[in-house]
């Protein structure tokens, strides 16, 4: 017990130690002379409190904060869609003998990183992940182009497909090699 009261009174004289007005005396040397007590010839000096910092509390939007990490995941997923995806070539145009065609993928917005294209002529898989293709001296009849775009779940977020054809008067035109 009488160490319990020695604690609480040396506390409570080393709060009023802290509270204390400090003095300050410049001596002839220009030294200066720092104390607790009033000096001849000293002036009490204005401490300044300790300059403290408090950490601002998280935001959270008010109302997501009762739902789970993996639901606001899940309703992440779930919210983006792309607006549009065109092709070219335009669905049904035809191509005259041509030496090659260009076949593209125009997502709206741009392609987000992270997301899957899958771009097939003819049912064969375009290889990478590529956007557009250049098709050598393409076969006469009819040709598929179908579009993709998962993201890294596997959700589909874009899919669209068109067919264009190839005339050609002869199989030897232009001349194969």
């Amino acid at each position: 017990m009488k160490r319990v009261s020695l604690v609480i009174l040396l506390s409570s004289l080393c709060a009023v130690q802290v509270l204390a007005e400090t003095y300050v005396r410049v001596e002839k040397d220009g030294s200066k002379t720092y104390s607790d007590r009033p000096l001849p010839g000293g002036q009490p000096v204005e401490i300044q409190p300790a300059q403290t910092y408090s950490a601002p509390s998280p935001s959270i939007p008010a109302s997501n904060s009762r739902v789970p990490r993996e639901q606001q995941l899940l309703n992440e997923m779930t919210d983006f869609r792309y607006e549009s995806c065109a092709l070219t070539p335009k669905n049904d145009e035809t191509f005259q003998n041509p030496e090659n065609v260009a076949v593209g993928a125009r997502p709206v917005p741009n392609l987000r990183p992270g997301d899957v294209v899958d771009l097939r002529i003819d049912g064969t898989a375009v290889p990478g992940n590529r956007l557009s293709f250049v098709m050598p001296q393409p076969f006469r009849g009819a040709h598929t182009v179908s579009f993709l775009i998962k993201d890294r779940y596997g959700k589909t977020l874009c899919s669209t497909n068109t067919t264009f054809h190839v005339f050609r008067a002869s199989l030897n035109s232009p001349a194969r090699k």
